[in-house]
């Protein structure tokens, strides 16, 4: 929680006061991709390159632009199972590059990969098994258990009471790790894997991590349309927590100054708020936010809250106004209205149609943000000169503003995902042992 507002104010009050973290995971990139062994694992989470798929069986037509028709260059890949989830998990975003797709519904498409793991599914049931036993003995019912697990199951990335802080978590949420493992049995197990309360490094979590790796790296892309696919260079996408520095506290004039001021304030107030009609706030939060971390290309946050990254119509959509406020508020002879906090819009997903699969609703669950443009340009381009954190902050405000020219036609300002919150994979007569299922991408268009 951010510091609570003292009504005195001083240079030194800042001081002492530390980041605040938010709830947000930071994907960025980590380095070029070389090894085989993690471009064919599912459960390393990538920047371009070609897609790891959990079944070979996923038909090619799946990265097509729904508008050339023509195959797109996969954006990222982002290994992402539920907790308590007896299904490996992956999420892979394509983006089509062509100028005249440009702005049209379908020249971005993410889908959801889904496999049955049985031998994860297996310690998941005695998992469950061994806390009806024990929440019986306390008294609570079974209805109760089921509630307290779908709450868990929510967020993928929740952590149990023994597990490292979130701060250290990016080679535990996206499977990436820095510096890149030396083989792929070296990638770390899904959170969660020792769901039998054993130790984590105990034979029987060793082998079952063993066993995943070997089955990811087992489908290959050889010998079908995936392996010739247009394509970035793969690189590793790390994750960092979000830290944001604390709200910075306006001093307020003293008496003797609005007195010097006189009729001047009432000027002024009326000036402020001219302006504001001008700018778009909606974009000045956008950059402001991204600014803290320039190198961000994803924010994940499931079950979260999108950024926002322009008053548009795809704004209004998702953060509709409400429908009773107060009334708005004079700030000026000239009674200019300013809307009272009570009226500030709010994000609402329930005009998100549901999932066609299964009727549950969609939450939010990622968004690609605009640093992931320059990323992808500047690995193409090849030039063998990386960008330094300033130089990539001036490339980002650039984008923001629409003043980057040849970005290969992209021109989005932020691609959001909304999955199915049921993380469904069950079709008729029961469960399937793979799942491969299209998900709502919105795009705020940088227009």
């Amino acid at each position: 929680m951010a510091p609570a507002a003292d009504d005195d104010w001083s240079d030194s009050d800042d001081e002492g006061i530390s980041e605040v973290e938010t709830s947000v995971l930071l994907g960025v990139p980590d380095g070029i991709i070389e090894s085989p062994s993690d471009l064919r694992d599912a459960a390393v989470s990538r920047i371009g390159g070609l897609p790891a798929l959990l079944s070979p069986a996923i038909l090619f037509e799946s990265s097509h632009c729904k508008n050339c028709a023509a195959p797109m260059e996969l954006l990222v890949q982002m290994w992402s199972p539920f907790e308590n989830s007896p299904y490996d998990r992956a999420l892979y975003i394509w983006g089509c590059a062509s100028g005249a797709c440009q702005g049209k519904d379908g020249s971005v498409r993410a889908w959801r990969g889904l496999r049955y793991n049985e031998k994860y599914a297996t310690k998941l049931e005695q998992k469950l098994a061994r806390k009806r036993a024990q929440e019986q003995a306390k008294g609570t019912s079974t209805s109760d258990l089921v509630k307290k697990d779908q709450q868990n199951s929510k967020n993928p990335f929740a952590m149990s009471s023994n597990t490292a802080p979130r701060s250290g978590l990016g080679s535990d949420i996206f499977g990436s790790v820095a510096p890149p493992p030396a083989s792929a049995a070296e990638v770390p197990p899904r959170d969660g894997d020792d769901v039998d309360g054993e130790e984590s490094g105990s034979e029987s979590d060793a082998a079952s991590s063993s066993s995943l790796i070997v089955a990811l790296a087992s489908t290959t892309l050889e010998d079908s349309p995936w392996d010739s696919a247009p394509s970035y260079p793969p690189q590793y996408l790390s994750t960092v927590a979000e830290y944001l520095p604390p709200p910075k506290k306006i001093k307020a004039p003293a008496a003797d100054d609005d007195a010097r001021a006189g009729t001047d304030v009432d000027l002024w107030a009326a000036e402020k708020y001219e302006n504001s009609l001008e700018t778009d706030q909606i974009f000045d939060r956008f950059n402001t936010r991204v600014a803290v971390e320039a190198q961000q290309c994803v924010r994940y946050e499931l079950g979260g809250t999108p950024l926002p990254f322009a008053n548009d119509a795809l704004y209004a959509k998702l953060f509709p106004r409400a429908e009773h406020h107060a009334p708005a508020t004079i700030v000026s002879k000239a009674e200019f209205k300013v809307q009272p906090a009570a009226s500030r819009r709010v994000y609402d997903s329930t005009s998100l149609p549901a999932c066609p699969h299964c009727g549950a609703p969609r939450v939010f669950e990622c968004q690609l943000m605009p640093n992931l443009i320059n990323v992808l340009k500047e690995e193409r381009a090849d030039t063998g000169k990386k960008m330094s954190d300033e130089e990539r902050r001036k490339e980002v405000e650039k984008a923001l503003k629409g003043a980057v020219a040849g970005v290969r036609g992209m021109d989005w300002g932020t691609v959001l995902v909304f999955s199915c919150e049921k993380d469904c994979c069950r079709g008729p007569g029961g469960v399937e042992k793979d799942g491969w299922r299209e998900e709502l991408v919105l795009v705020h268009w940088d227009t």
